[in-house]
């Protein structure tokens, strides 16, 4: 049986054959996904308050990252964990990226809240869980903001360039597909980082590809290294989970680098990224 899903004659917009030439996502501070220097989203997990957002965003920007991740509103496995402090999130979010040049990305969860977040985000990240949320998929296509298609947990690629799909289907063309890892039976790690499929995907679609080692480990410690890994296996950029105080967040701390260590890891990874041809964000003085 073949295997290969390169030939899917459903993949009308998302293939290589439908643009020969790779996507370029651009958001409106100069971050690129699919240029030559890297996009680097860092943030926490999710917005806990404006103390913490600022000292995040500061502090990720001197270290050289370009776009700001944080959660508004959060998916969470229980009804009774933290699930995020809403529009007001949205504007603390806004207001410490603008401090500090910083684009915004963040989650979507809900058709109807598509509009507000649009708003205040530069970019929509569409989550793990709602990669076939397919009423989302169509309204955050409509409207036209770049967007952040996660890897569902147990999707395959053809599922994964599917979901991407509906979103060109919708109109919007400017899609970035983010690899967070899949389920695996070994609970050792919180998922299994595909890597593989990275540079697969670079022969399957025009769409830039970038690597999210904070839940595809879910262990800090791990994050460095896949962080490199993604960065040599041609990723177009890295989705990094950083709070000043990781032991004290709501959310995702066990795999949250501090501030400190999110600047060790950009001054390791320049080295990676020059051996494969690329270079990272210019570091910013913030004031």
């Amino acid at each position: 049986m073949d295997r290969s899903i390169d030939r899917n004659p459903e993949l009308k917009l998302v293939g290589r054959d439908a643009r020969t030439e790779r996507t370029v996502v651009r958001l409106r501070n100069g971050a690129a996904f699919g240029a030559e220097t890297l996009a680097i989203c860092a943030g926490p997990c999710s917005v806990e308050s404006e103390e913490q957002i600022d000292l995040t965003s500061s502090g990720v920007a001197r270290a050289g990252a370009n776009v700001l991740r944080g959660g508004a509103f959060k998916p969470r496995t229980s009804p009774y964990a933290f699930q995020g402090l809403g529009p007001a999130a949205l504007e603390l979010l806004r207001a410490a990226a603008d401090r500090n040049g910083l684009a915004v990305v963040t989650e979507v969860l809900d058709p109807r809240d598509v509009r507000i977040v649009a708003r205040y985000a530069d970019m929509l990240q569409i989550g793990a869980r709602n990669m076939q949320n397919f009423a989302l998929l169509r309204e955050a296509g409509e409207s036209g903001v770049p967007i952040l298609l996660k890897r569902g947990p147990c999707a395959t690629i053809a599922e994964w360039l599917m979901a991407a799909e509906y979103l060109l289907v919708a109109g919007n063309d400017q899609v970035v597909l983010c690899e967070r890892g899949i389920r695996s039976f070994d609970p050792a790690t919180r998922n299994l980082l595909d890597l593989s499929a990275v540079p697969l995907l670079a022969e399957l679609t025009h769409l830039p590809v970038i690597v999210d080692p904070s839940h595809g480990t879910g262990l800090a410690r791990l994050v460095e290294p896949m962080a490199f890994a993604g960065v040599a296996a041609g990723a177009d950029g890295l989705l990094v989970e950083v709070h000043p105080d990781p032991a004290a967040a709501v959310s995702d701390g066990q795999q949250s680098l501090s501030v400190e260590a999110f600047g060790s890891l950009m001054r390791r990874l320049a080295v990676v990224a020059a051996a494969v041809g690329r270079r990272l964000p210019a570091t910013r003085i913030i004031v």
